[in-house]
């Protein structure tokens, strides 16, 4: 019922004709729109260089300083156990968290600090048809910190991003970047990172994670070919590929990435043998040009051959009377790719051969190291197995489930070609866009043909399934039910083939802290409510709940075992027999005998229930009772 918008319209040509001068921006009243950069459409149009800004090099956009304080800001949340849906809950490694990946990423900071080797997403590509986080980056820092501490249910909310939406790149960019920035905490030294994007936002997020992670970190954009047949619906070109970025959290790092192990042709190299096994034979002599005496001349010396077998030595004697200089055939000098030190190490799998008047000097490339690992070899940028296309992931999800009631689950076969190349045999993994769970479900796979202990910590939140979708139709509410179950059913396949896989997996669930309201917001507390707040735990929760947030404050890893005794008539909980012992009895019959029977334990950490103690006086002696009996126990109360 309006006029048309002549200014719209206007913006419309304008970005037509200059594209890089229509950009996204805050207006006069706070919301972000397509706008004019005039500074930039003036240089457009002007044959000199035309004054603006200040230059420099940065990814910028609106919101970006509010997804900052969303990253650094605390939130008063917590871990709840959910016995129920897990599987193998006391003996499991892995863990399972259902909720906001963002606060998830927040909760774990202290516990996992420095302790994953590799990180897998398949974020949300943002092309205009999926979902995104809505963390309302609008508001100031002051409203953000008043609701991240609210502790009432309301939880946080997906939202369609359109290609309408004025703030199309921007949200999807604040979306990403808090969440990278938690993530690269929490990367070990030698640790990696893999995401899977496509065109819509590969350019911007190999910007942010740049930044995030520093440019020189980055590693490589592999093209992997999941569709051979093309999207027909694509404009101009059928596309046929997606992209996985890679980037590392030190690039100076050499066990940050894995060769992968050869395979098909590379292995038919392999075609002699001798006793340690399968080898092939590599020339010793570097054939690049640009090493030579001048630049190494460290790698510019003789050696000597015994003619009669062969051999390879330093000196030159009796046997070893021909000498051998790294030098091409047309007399080029070129250098060695090894020094005296490696020949005097490893000179045993050295050797020569004549071809006509000139011998060659090779050392013997193994097929099989001495730990039985098959030869490795650089991963190449693209991307073409089979076995690692969508129909691939199709095929898992049906035999697991009748039906393919996913739509384009990444392929098992691919993921456990990106946990090869990222991660060790014993390394913790973490997929914080967990999905349908096709990372668990590839780790578990891996483990079970190599006897791995790798890890997994998948995170998802309850995103409700569509009404219409094949997963809905088969009982599934949300994701995170289809997610858990499919690691349920992988696991089951596989604990009949080999029991000593871990298969299990330990639900968390984020929720409210268990500490009652009067913590956050004393100034509503009225004289009146104080006798009613003697216990400060709300009354919902129970004593596990209790146990895995101290777990969370103190930084005890969240998967280990848990074993439950009975000490006195009192439940105590022994995490990992001695790194916490932790009673949350709440009947006020913790007394002095008690602490002493429980300090007999020795345990690193102990923790009680303030409501607990049979009086004041045993909390104070309780402190006391340890240091005499146990010095080496940090004792906490709640």
């Amino acid at each position: 019922m309006h006029s048309p918008n002549l200014t719209d319209a206007n913006l419309a040509c304008l970005r037509e004709l200059f594209p890089g001068c229509v950009t996204e921006a805050t207006g006069e009243d706070g919301s972000v729109k397509l706008a004019v950069d005039f500074d930039q459409l003036r240089q457009e149009l002007s044959a000199s260089l035309v004054e603006g800004p200040q230059e420099r090099y940065h990814l910028n956009w609106p919101g970006k300083r509010e997804a900052l304080l969303t990253a650094n800001a605390p939130i008063a949340k917590t871990l709840r156990p959910v016995r129920e849906e897990s599987v193998d809950f006391d003996s499991t490694q892995n863990l399972f968290i259902e909720g906001d990946n963002l606060d998830a990423l927040k909760l774990l900071q202290e516990t996992y600090l420095g302790k994953v080797k590799m990180i897998y997403i398949d974020p949300p590509y943002n092309t205009g048809n999926d979902f995104i986080y809505e963390d309302d980056f609008a508001e100031n820092a002051a409203e953000y910190l008043s609701r991240s501490n609210q502790v009432d249910d309301e939880g946080n909310r997906l939202i369609a991003n359109t290609t309408s939406n004025g703030r199309f790149h921007s949200d999807w960019l604040s979306m990403m970047y808090p969440r990278l920035r938690l993530a690269r905490n929490l990367l070990s030294d030698d640790g990696a990172l893999f995401i899977s994007i496509d065109d819509n936002e590969a350019s911007n997020l190999i910007a942010v994670c740049s930044e995030v992670f520093g440019a020189e970190n980055f590693v490589a954009q592999l093209a992997v070919q999941l569709n051979p047949r093309g999207r027909h619906l694509d404009r101009f070109v059928a596309k046929t590929h997606e992209s996985i970025l890679i980037f590392v959290k030190d690039g100076l790092n050499s066990d940050a990435i894995n060769g992968l192990e050869k395979e098909g042709r590379m292995v038919d190299e392999y075609k002699r043998k001798d006793k340690q096994g399968q080898y092939r034979p590599l020339g010793l002599r570097n054939r690049n040009q640009a090493f030579n005496p001048t630049t190494r001349p460290k790698l510019y010396y003789p050696l000597y051959v015994n003619p009669a077998d062969g051999s390879v030595s330093l000196a030159r004697d009796a046997n070893y009377a021909v000498e051998i200089w790294p030098d091409a055939p047309d007399g080029t000098k070129t250098c060695w790719t090894w020094g005296t030190d490696k020949v005097r190490k490893e000179g045993d799998i050295l050797f020569a051969e004549q071809t006509g008047q000139e011998w060659r000097i090779y050392r013997k490339d193994y097929l099989l190291g001495k730990d039985g690992e098959v030869a490795k070899t650089l991963a190449k940028s693209l991307w073409t197995d089979k076995e690692i296309t969508n129909d691939y992931g199709r095929k898992t999800v049906r035999d697991l489930f009748g039906s393919a009631i996913m739509d384009f689950p990444k392929s098992t076969q691919l993921l456990e070609k990106i946990i090869q190349m990222g991660a060790r045999n014993d390394s913790l993994i973490l997929d914080f866009f967990a999905g349908s769970s096709s990372t668990a479900d590839a780790l578990l796979r891996l483990n079970s043909v190599d006897s791995g202990n790798r890890r997994f910590i998948m995170m998802q939140l309850p995103e409700p399934c569509a009404t219409d979708s094949e997963a809905f139709k088969a009982g599934y509410e949300t994701i995170a039910e289809l997610s858990k179950e499919r690691i349920r059913r992988t696991g089951n396949k596989l604990r009949g083939d080999d029991s000593q896989v871990d298969v299990g997996f330990r639900v968390m669930k984020i929720d409210t802290s268990n500490m009652a309201d009067v913590h956050y917001t004393p100034d509503q507390i009225t004289q009146g409510d104080l006798l009613d707040t003697v216990d400060n735990i709300k009354p919902d929760r129970v004593p596990e709940d209790l146990l895995f947030q101290v777990m969370l404050d103190w930084g005890v890893d969240l998967a280990l075992p848990i074993e439950k005794k009975v000490i006195q008539g009192k439940d105590v909980y022994f995490v990992d027999t001695d790194a916490l012992a932790a009673c949350f009895d709440k009947t006020g019959g913790i007394d002095d005998a008690f602490a002493k029977e429980l300090a007999t334990f020795k345990p690193l950490r102990a923790v009680f229930r303030d409501a607990g103690f049979k009086g004041d006086d045993v909390k104070i002696n309780i402190e006391q009772i340890f240091k005499l009996l146990s010095p080496g126990t940090e004792v906490k109360c709640l």
